[in-house]
């Protein structure tokens, strides 16, 4: 199919117009805003944080002026822990968050909060002593601080500002430098650099011992990692007036594939002699260490390391004090180790835990702080997909799994005897949070049926005790929309699973256009057996099929399933998205001319991949905020997939849309925006550039200073309008 013009159309979002085609904008799909606003979505209780006795839950208050504590059974105040209209030497009107002290006499509380990537963020601490009703900024000298964290004993706060730790001694009210070379685009202490909070959800490197004496952080020298810069515009969307004549930046360091990553080290602080040492890891195959830890033991500081490659995990235990480290256990595979293998690792008195896919399958092992195996917790033919904990007391382990089919997850138990108890439904999608005693579970459970509901659950009997949210009204509102109906289907030999949602006054003798939705990255799961309402219902209601199919490289299915993309992402992912789009085709209800696909960062992705493939049978093609080759994306997240460029050239090559933009022969539009600190505007400008040298063209639309959620000022709306207007353009 030929493109319908012959120039490129480049078009901007202001504020939240469309203005590509006058007659089709925004407010001509004035229906879709309830889908991409929130309207669609479900209540979901604020989050419950147990007491340690388990017996009563805290909670923010709706004005977020009082901590509450609530009976667990009832839900009634039990008493206000924080009123903030009753301190003493200093008020405020509203708090953002907060946490308590480990000994529970004091809360660190924050507000003006100011994210600074994914996860990190800084803000204005206090203190507040619960006896005393005294709150006090937690710095005199930095007005905002980052990564706040309280020793054991509740007596010290140490805390990140300017790139370097600080700590503050409650007792005297005393504030001590504990680094001094921190350094912006230099030295960062305590906290992460951008790719090890993106790529290692990790927000905090520091860790307390169990006696108060030491405080452990990870030092990041990001001195050799590239610098990266985007502009900045005055935009309209939180407009940034300072640059309505001349374009600003951002700028920071950002690692691409092949190039240096922040050197990592260790090092230890004595609160008494206020001395820094500095631990020495053995060997030379440490690149990473995205966890450290203490466990159990002032002498026992775990440190977790992996490869460059992301094939090997090893896991020290140093004594802080003697620098002295042994290695306790090395895990490794052929390709990539699993992220929960080294990030959801579980500290207990005698043993710790491990997420391990030895078996071919991710699942659970306990090892004796002596590096020994001492049994495997769970085993068989499915995936553990989250583990919750060990219940010392009655001998259980708690966690999630695929046990009943890659698309649901059941919460599960297993006692001393090996004998497995599931506390939710076979079919849907649950999820829990205990209580630390684990006498109570939070209960999240829904399905494409039934709408999610929050349940507060006694673990030994398994009643339910409250109700946190059923969302009846929400069901009353939404609940007739199509629901989706799994199918399966073969590629190359290979079953695939499915889900299709069609319109309300579906025809079976109509053949209506289809658009095919994926995202595809490795471990990734779209077709779930879970609830969900958003853009997609929307289409359906203008007459479109909505297809959706995880192929290979997904997660759910075990390692062989996953992990065949190793070192050449795209290649099978594309064979069996154009072999879904096949599949479509062969119903009798689907026009096999009317077909197109869309994706979002790997899935839009994969949508260049896929509509690049030479056979490739869509009609027409949208990928938002793609990347167009992995040589332009972070090292951890490229490399872990397809090792450096220098190691494989032929994978970053043959893995690379921008490599075959003269395959597309469909109608393509690209939407991202300039501010997308994750897949950078560079891949679109060089995909394009690469179009233009081969004859071909795309529609382009631009989303200026906003980053890779491309959200406020009703963008999201903006997207999908665009997006249907698009497929309505080239489909009708």
């Amino acid at each position: 199919m030929n493109f319908k013009s012959h120039i490129l159309t480049i078009t901007f979002a202001a504020a939240a117009t469309l203005s590509a085609y006058p007659a089709n904008n925004v407010s001509a799909y004035e229906g879709l805003r309830p889908y991409c606003n929130g309207m669609a979505s479900p209540r979901v209780p604020h989050a419950l944080n147990y007491t340690d006795d388990g017996s009563a839950y805290l909670q923010l208050s709706a004005d977020r002026n009082r901590i509450v504590k609530h009976d667990i059974r009832t839900g009634k105040e039990i008493e206000t822990v924080l009123d903030l209209s009753k301190t003493r030497e200093n008020q405020i009107q509203s708090i953002e968050g907060y946490k308590f002290s480990p000994d529970g006499s004091k809360i660190l509380v924050w507000r003006n909060r100011t994210n600074i990537y994914r996860h990190s963020f800084s803000a204005e601490y206090y203190v507040y002593e619960i006896y005393s009703r005294i709150l006090r900024p937690l710095s005199e000298n930095y007005p905002r601080q980052q990564a706040a964290l309280f020793s054991p004993d509740g007596r010290m706060v140490a805390f990140v500002a300017d790139n370097n730790i600080h700590l503050r001694k409650l007792d005297y009210w005393t504030e001590v430098d504990v680094t001094t070379d921190g350094k912006v685009n230099e030295i960062i202490n305590g906290v992460p650099d951008w790719v090890y909070e993106e790529e290692f959800t990790t927000s905090s490197s520091m860790t307390w011992s169990p006696d108060n004496m030491q405080l452990c952080f990870i030092r990041y020298d990001e001195s050799k990692v590239p610098l990266y810069s985007f502009p900045l515009y005055e935009s309209a969307c939180d407009a940034m007036p300072q640059y309505a004549l001349y374009p600003g930046s951002f700028t920071y360091k950002y690692p691409v594939a092949g190039e240096p990553n922040s050197v990592v080290s260790v090092h230890s602080y004595d609160v008494e002699t206020r001395k820094l040492k500095t631990i020495e890891l053995p060997g030379t195959q440490t690149e990473y260490i995205p966890r450290i830890s203490y466990a159990y033991s002032p002498e026992r500081l775990i440190i977790v390391s992996l490869n460059r490659e992301q094939t090997r995990m090893e896991i020290f235990a140093a004594n802080p004090k003697t620098t002295v480290v042994k290695s306790l256990l090395v895990e490794q595979d052929e390709a990539w180790l699993s992220t929960a293998t080294y990030e959801d690792i579980h500290y207990y008195p005698d043993c710790f835990t491990i997420s391990s896919g030895r078996s071919g399958y991710d699942h659970i092992y306990q090892y004796s702080y002596a590096g020994s195996l001492m049994k495997q917790i769970t085993s068989g033919d499915y995936d553990v997909t989250a583990y919750y904990g060990y219940d010392a007391a009655n001998g259980c382990h708690y966690y999630q799994s695929t046990s009943t089919g890659a698309v649901n997850r059941v919460v599960s138990r297993i006692d001393r005897a090996g004998k497995i108890t599931d506390l939710t439904p076979a079919e849907g999608t649950a999820s829990a949070t205990f209580s630390p005693d684990f006498k109570y579970y939070t209960l999240s459970y829904s399905s494409v049926t039934q709408v999610p509901r929050y349940v507060v659950t006694e673990t030994k009997s398994r009643k339910e005790v409250r109700v946190l949210e059923d969302n009846a009204d929400y069901a009353r509102r939404w609940g007739k929309e199509p629901k989706k109906e799994f199918f399966t289907m073969q590629s190359d030999g290979i079953t695939l699973n499915g889900w299709m949602l069609k319109p309300v006054d579906f025809n079976p003798a109509n053949r209506y256009p289809v658009v095919m939705f994926q995202y595809s990255g490795p471990g990734s799961q779209q077709v779930l057996n879970r609830w969900g309402i958003d853009w997609a219902n929307y289409y359906t209601t203008r007459g479109y099929i909505i297809i959706c199919v995880d192929g290979r490289g997904t997660g759910g299915r075990g390692r062989k399933f996953m992990t065949c993309v190793y070192k050449q992402l795209g290649k099978y992912e594309s064979i069996d998205q154009v072999n879904a789009a096949r599949y479509a085709a062969s119903l009798p209800y689907v026009d096999s001319s009317r077909i197109g696909i869309h994706g979002w960062s790997f899935g839009g992705y994969e949508t260049l991949m896929a509509a690049s493939q030479p056979d490739a049978p869509y009609a027409a093609a949208v990928a938002v905020a793609p990347v167009t080759s992995w040589k332009y994306y972070d090292t951890v997240y490229a490399e872990r997939y397809m090792l450096t460029p220098q190691m494989n050239p032929d994978g970053y090559r043959d893995s690379a849309p921008l490599n075959f933009t003269k395959n597309v022969k469909c109608p393509l539009l690209i939407m991202t925006g300039t501010a997308d600190d994750n897949v950078h505007f560079l891949n679109t400008v060089q995909y394009i550039a690469n179009l233009q040298q081969n004859g071909g063209w795309c529609d382009l639309y631009i989303f200026p200073n906003m980053n890779h959620f491309i959200n406020g000022c009703d963008a999201r709306t903006v997207v999908y309008g665009r997006m249907l207007d698009y497929f309505d353009s080239n489909m009708r």
